[in-house]
């Protein structure tokens, strides 16, 4: 085998690896784990824990007030229940607000400083045992609250990770149909990962943490939500996930604002690895090794560095060897113009779903090597521009 062929092989499968193979391995273990343990149940405690919902908001007023009443609405004790909104550096009406609400703890300062200072100043104001994080413009369901605390009852659990879903339309462009998609994916590996050992790191829409184990973060992190879970793991706590806790999120407007989610987050991912990098030590951390490597890691970096190599080695084998690697390049071709349609279909705002997954999972990676490159030159900071979400009348 050439130098070329190996090069090629071992690109295919890292990318088969990523998308297809870690899920299948993780289902395979869990299965194994089952026919040892059994599998986990979680039950009411006997008695509801204390509850800080902490809900942090920039230039929010599109969604705030509904966003207070779905708060206000969650069935939970009211005595345990301390809600607390921080909008630091809001220039619209949010602030003035959330201040209409009695019931509501707010804290504001005219400077913008980012997400991750706003949560560092008001945490020492969460007085309750359980701190439930949760994104503005996300919609929470009745029920969130009891069904995360649960999880605590075992003393390993430091955090729980929430279910984001997607709310798409039938009329909606397919690049709500690729988000959602996405999201069903990726909660199906959070929940193997969660049963096998831990979550590997929870999103902002909605996670929670013990209060006590809190600890301020860099101002400068990207991904706060992912770094600050990720670092209770790396202590030695895990993360539990909990399907029915969910919170429904309009999706991006359009590809180009999901795009621009996607490279903050890529720049956020990479800095994260090179932050957590001792959890790849699998002498200390047996399980979490594979898991961030193989969840996070691969996918954040040699991934994407996968397909570029494949787009440039495929074509020269193909001419070299033909048969097999010729039929194969040819199934690439038209993958890839499956994407390049669906970008144009989705420039002219048409609705072709199929043809759009493909283009969805090359601009993911596209992100990636986007959000390396700011995060070089350090164009990413924490003050992010929030992305344009659909909105239903």
């Amino acid at each position: 085998m050439s130098v070329i062929e190996f090069v090629f092989w071992l690109s295919l499968g890292l990318v088969v690896f990523t998308y297809l193979g870690y899920g299948l391995v993780m289902r395979g273990l869990i299965q194994l784990q089952r026919m040892v343990k059994g599998k986990p149940r979680v039950t009411d405690p006997a008695e509801w824990p204390t509850v800080t919902f902490l809900v942090a908001a920039y230039n929010e007023e599109d969604f705030i007030v509904e966003k207070i009443h779905n708060t206000l609405d969650i069935d939970y004790p009211k005595e345990k229940v301390q809600i607390i909104f921080v909008t630091d550096g809001s220039s619209d009406q949010t602030p003035e607000l959330v201040a209409q609400f009695p019931e509501i703890q707010l804290y504001h300062q005219p400077e913008r400083r980012g997400k991750i200072a706003a949560v560092n100043r008001v945490m020492p104001h969460a007085t309750h045992e359980i701190t439930i994080y949760s994104d503005a413009n996300a919609m929470l369901n009745r029920e969130v609250a009891k069904r995360i605390v649960r999880h605590y009852q075992d003393a390993q659990v430091a955090a729980v990770a929430g279910e984001k879903r997607v709310w798409v339309k039938e009329k909606d462009a397919a690049s709500a149909a690729g988000e959602s998609l996405y999201w069903r994916y990726e909660s199906t590996l959070r929940k193997w990962d969660a049963e096998w050992y831990s979550v590997m790191g929870a999103a902002g829409e909605l996670f929670s943490i013990r209060t006590s184990q809190f600890e301020s973060i860099p101002t400068d992190t990207l991904i706060e939500d992912f770094f600050l879970t990720m670092r209770m793991v790396e202590k030695g706590y895990t993360i539990a996930y909990e399907p029915e806790a969910y919170a429904m999120e309009n999706a991006s407007s359009d590809v180009k604002e999901e795009l621009k989610r996607k490279i903050r987050i890529s720049a956020g991912g990479l800095q994260a690895i090179w932050r957590l990098r001792r959890l790849f030590n699998p002498f200390k951390y047996p399980r979490v090794a594979f898991q961030f490597l193989g969840h996070r890691a691969i996918r954040w970096t040699l991934a994407p560095l996968s397909l570029l190599i494949l787009f440039i080695l495929h074509p020269i084998l193909a001419i070299q060897q033909g048969g097999f690697m010729l039929a194969l390049w040819g199934a690439h071709l038209t993958f890839y113009s499956m994407a390049l349609i669906g970008w144009l279909m989705a420039r002219q705002n048409v609705r072709m779903k199929a043809l759009f997954v493909p283009y969805y999972f090359l601009m993911m990676n596209y992100a990636v090597f986007m959000g390396l490159n700011r995060l070089l030159k350090g164009t990413q900071t924490v003050l992010w521009e929030r992305a344009k979400r659909k909105t239903y009348s």
